[in-house]
């Protein structure tokens, strides 16, 4: 077709004899010779009225050169130009529509004839549409070599990476077996560890408890006699059960399990449990407690800041502060003694003894020599194991990825091949798009802000006769109250990839151009040397 259009000024310069606004096609149909038929076939006219400047046809075929027919075409020839034909309307309107000024033969306008200067500019333009046209097909056929020789070593990778799979996936179980195989001595040594440490734990606590109710009979036993009586125990109301603030004897012998005294095995067996959460002791530990037996109704001390040295005076002065509270205690205790009498209420007592918060004993002692040697050679196998399992996923992935690429629809050659892996963006003066072929469309806020999707590779979208020369993106980001974006992306021949527009023509679809020498046809042979000069 470039071949044909650069061609034709040279045919436009041979004349024909015919009436204005004649084209040279339909020349025959106007002989002077017979009467002139209308085109539509609907009348004949003497040829004499042919251009008469009054309308005899219908279809106004008998005034090709005049105004007198609305419906009426005049043909330009406008030689070293394209042919034109405009309506009969503008003919003698004042106005040159035909570049070659025929349209303008009786307005008494003299129109310039352009003719030339836009021929010679379209010839131009045309010549670069195949100079663009043939260096692009030059490039389409590289990208076609290129795209055949990364088939193949793609092709060879697959192979090599499906022989590595069965090669991992074997040392992947070996390795399995090897890792259950060592977690089982690990587990057992580990539950072994656990299950010492438990005995440990609550023997004791059943020692810590053993403890508290030996303390807490010595205490309520006021007269030393080896046994609690009802009365003794009377005197700590806070054990009341029916919540009148008082232990009568009742309730006191109901604690005692219906005896009216106990003795100490039986205090530590059965009433100890009955009022341990109730109980409260009559004086402040002032012991700290011994390393073999653990006091755990307390939270372990922290060390307080070291204070500054204190002066001569300073010390005199807490020795007599210390000795005045021990003897008060020792006053509160000798109170607190005497056989009938009621606790006092100060100082208040103190809280009942519990479980303490997990103190350095409650906490699981580091593992032996021998089980941290089953735990270190289990966790080996397991770091062996999911490296080769992670090596193996990658592998899989590899092959995925390589199996999808190949057999991708890259073009009737593979031509497109090349823009799998590529990105390119368009800047416009609110957004810049990307589009990555076969991937994705986006757009983002030039000024900054998430992306927004306009649609992922659907398929080629172009016409039956040209399949490649479009792409769909479908499925983007849903418009407010309308549908999900999508954008439709035009091929068109150019030396470089690059995309050079970006438009929607409609609500939430979009229309992108992506230049690439992948969609340059191959171009007409060009014309021997000598024809030019002959025509």
């Amino acid at each position: 077709m470039l071949l044909v259009l650069l061609l034709l000024p040279m045919c436009w310069a041979v004349e024909v004899k015919r009436p204005r606004g004649v084209s040279l096609t339909n020349h025959h149909f106007y002989d002077e010779s017979k009467p002139f038929t209308c085109l539509d076939g609907s009348a004949s006219v003497p040829f004499d009225q042919v251009n008469d400047d009054y309308c005899d046809c219908k279809d106004g075929s008998d005034e090709p050169g005049t105004a007198a027919c609305p419906n009426g075409s005049f043909h330009c020839t406008n030689t070293g130009y394209k042919p034109l034909y405009i309506s009969s309307r503008w003919v003698n309107d004042g106005v040159c529509d035909c570049c070659d000024g025929t349209d303008e033969y009786n307005s008494g306008i003299v129109c310039e004839n352009t003719c030339k200067e836009k021929g010679r500019k379209e010839r131009e333009t045309l010549q670069q549409m195949a100079e663009v046209t043939r260096e692009g097909f030059r490039l389409k056929k590289i990208l076609i070599e290129d795209w055949k020789k990364v088939r193949e070593e793609k092709q060879k990778k697959l192979i090599e990476l499906q022989a590595g799979k069965k090669s991992l996936e074997d040392q992947v179980e070996l390795l399995r077996t090897l890792k259950e195989e060592a977690e089982k001595p690990e587990k057992e040594a580990k539950d072994q560890h656990r299950k010492l440490w438990e005995e440990q734990l609550a023997a004791s606590k059943a020692r810590r408890e053993q403890e508290l109710a030996i303390s807490a009979f010595q205490e309520l036993d006021d007269d030393m006699d080896g046994a609690v009586s009802m009365a003794e125990l009377q005197t700590h109301p806070e054990l009341d059960t029916d919540g009148d603030g008082a232990l009568s004897e009742g309730e006191a012998q109901t604690l005692l399990g219906g005896d009216t005294q106990t003795d100490a095995a039986s205090f530590s067996d059965r009433i100890w449990a009955a009022i341990r959460d109730k109980y409260r002791s009559e004086v402040l530990p002032t012991d700290p407690p011994s390393p073999s037996a653990p006091d755990l109704t307390e939270p372990k001390e922290e060390q307080p800041p070291v204070p500054s040295q204190p002066t001569e005076e300073e010390d005199e002065e807490e020795e007599e502060t210390e000795e005045e509270e021990e003897e008060g205690e020792e006053g509160e205790e000798e109170d607190s003694q005497v056989p009938g009498e009621q606790p006092k209420e100060t100082p208040p007592p103190v809280v009942p003894p519990q479980t303490a918060s997990p103190t350095e004993e409650d906490k699981m002692p580091p593992y032996d020599e021998q089980t941290q040697a089953f735990i270190n050679a289990a966790q080996e196998a397991r770091n062996k194991f999911e490296e080769a399992e992670r090596s193996l996923k990658d592998v899989e992935e590899s092959i995925r990825n390589l199996e999808q690429e190949i057999s991708f629809d890259f073009g009737p050659h593979g031509e497109f091949a090349y823009l799998y892996s590529q990105c390119y963006e368009l800047t416009t003066n609110e957004y810049v798009y990307r589009l990555c072929p076969f991937k994705l469309v986006s757009q983002k806020p030039k000024l900054g802000g998430s992306p927004t999707s306009l649609g992922t590779w659907g398929s080629w979208a172009g016409p039956d006769h040209d399949k490649f020369s479009a792409m769909k993106y479908e499925q983007g980001t849903g418009c407010w109250q309308g549908p999900n974006r999508s954008t439709t992306v035009r091929l068109l021949c150019g030396k470089e990839t690059v995309v050079t527009s970006t438009t929607e023509p409609s609500r939430c679809e979009y229309l992108m151009e992506l230049m690439t020498p992948a969609a340059c046809p191959e171009p007409p042979p060009e014309p021997p040397a000598g024809d030019h000069d002959e025509l």
